[in-house]
């Protein structure tokens, strides 16, 4: 939503997508605090898409002359990718009703995430939306419609994530389904509050926080890392995302 992250031997799970939800399990691992276990993953309700092929789109102000081809799974119509250039930087600024953070797009690593999510940011799809998943020492979550882990844009693209890849702290990723393919995202994105995530490399990596972390770790702390949903204790909102290119 391979290598593992921050973690050593025995520090794989099962995440997958959203967040904790009762039915999941991770795999074996070595015991942990109490109220550790449900933070380990990230998971998605299930969605029900339809797998297609389709060349990615260009938007208007899509600069660079990559051929970028990405596939699309469930309704490609409501997709617009940006095809960004990767030889430039390209930054999403958050203003959340906590502060503001930003964070570089990972166009090289993630063509089809980043170009998924900044067409989303283009056309104001994470304003109003709110963190609705928080695990303090672990993730903030957001980027659902519905607000309550089920939702998306009604798409998904994929974007398998380097073997090598750790999620620490700071680090912007894409949740997902568990039944999902490693690297699949639709909107939901997660920023990582804690050093030692234990995820594998699974989840779709959108970008590096630059700016801001301060402001992400506040958010992180207005959450119970012992609710297994990570229920906000206080409602934090997306106000406005915004694009940038340099």
């Amino acid at each position: 939503m391979g290598a593992r992250l921050a973690g050593g031997a025995g520090r794989r799970d099962s995440a997958t997508g959203n967040c904790v939800q009762g039915r999941d399990r991770p795999s074996t691992r070595p015991p942990r605090a109490p109220g550790t276990r449900v933070k380990r993953m990230l998971l998605l309700l299930p969605l029900v898409v339809l797998l297609v092929g389709c060349g990615g789109k260009k938007s208007d102000n899509a600069s660079g002359g990559s051929s970028m081809k990405c596939e699309i799974s469930g309704d490609k119509s409501k997709a617009n990718l940006i095809d960004l250039d990767d030889g430039k930087t390209h930054s999403v600024a958050v203003k959340t009703s906590k502060g503001d953070f930003t964070f570089d797009l990972a166009t090289k690593t993630s063509p089809c995430t980043t170009a998924s999510f900044a067409g989303l940011v283009d056309r104001g799809f994470f304003d109003g939306l709110t963190f609705h998943r928080i695990v303090p020492g672990f993730v903030i979550q957001g980027g659902d419609p519905e607000g309550n882990g089920s939702g998306g844009p009604g798409y998904s693209v994929v974007d398998k994530p380097p073997a090598d890849t750790k999620y620490d702290k700071g680090l912007v990723a894409m949740a997902k389904t568990q039944t999902d393919p490693a690297g699949t995202s639709g909107s939901q994105f997660f920023v990582v509050t804690g050093d030692d995530t234990g995820l594998t490399p699974d989840y779709a990596v959108l970008g590096h926080v630059t700016d801001g972390m301060d402001v992400v770790e506040q958010i992180g702390k207005l959450g119970d890392a012992n609710d297994p949903s990570g229920t906000p204790t206080e409602k934090v909102t997306i106000d406005k995302m915004e694009l940038t290119s340099g």
